[in-house]
């Protein structure tokens, strides 16, 4: 693995586990500095990460070079997975059933996602972008687990019903789009 894509996983995971595992020195550079400027430094780093990583992935996508190969069919189990993680992450934002019950969906979507593509895809940039999202997803529910945070409002069907249907266009964009035409990659054969 190279050092630019352990660099690139370390900014990208490490400001998500700060803010999980650090909430008191987080909420003192708040209130030090403002939310505005958390936000920047903490998305300035995240995606000063993220594009180191995609950038690995573009330089080595036709290497040829895998940390394993995955077992056949495990495509099926991805698009299971990343379908059930897209509508998680969706309904995270509602007031859903599923958010209430998750606790967590938004992380739980992504360990989902993260999950299905480790199971599928052994090429070394991929495998390091999603063991960050999924290290990232697993602390975060820890972290929000063990300090009691649970949401609290009345569920309604109609934000499950939302996050359902979003879930499935986000899916299918994925699917259709992104992944053959920005990312070169064939999901269903």
């Amino acid at each position: 693995m190279s050092v630019a894509l352990v660099l690139g996983m370390l900014l990208f995971v490490l400001p998500h586990w700060f803010s999980s595992l650090a909430p008191a020195v987080r909420d003192r550079f708040k209130a030090r500095y403002g939310e505005r400027a958390f936000k920047g430094v903490y998305a300035l780093v995240s995606w000063l990460g993220l594009a180191i990583i995609i950038y690995v992935y573009w330089q080595t996508r036709g290497n040829g070079e895998v940390l394993y190969v995955p077992a056949e069919g495990m495509r099926h189990a991805t698009m299971g997975l990343a379908t059930l993680g897209m509508i998680v992450l969706a309904s995270s934002h509602g007031k859903s059933h599923i958010r209430l019950w998750l606790q967590n969906p938004m992380s739980v979507g992504v360990a989902l996602w993260s999950v299905g593509h480790l199971l599928s895809v052994g090429k070394p940039a991929v495998v390091a972008f999603y063991a960050a999202l999924l290290l990232v997803a697993v602390v975060d529910i820890a972290a929000s687990m063990a300090r009691g945070k649970r949401p609290d409002f009345e569920p309604t069907w109609r934000s499950d019903i939302i996050g359902v249907i979003a879930g499935l266009v986000v899916t299918a964009l994925l699917v259709l789009l992104f992944h053959p035409y920005v990312l070169g990659v064939t999901v269903a054969r």
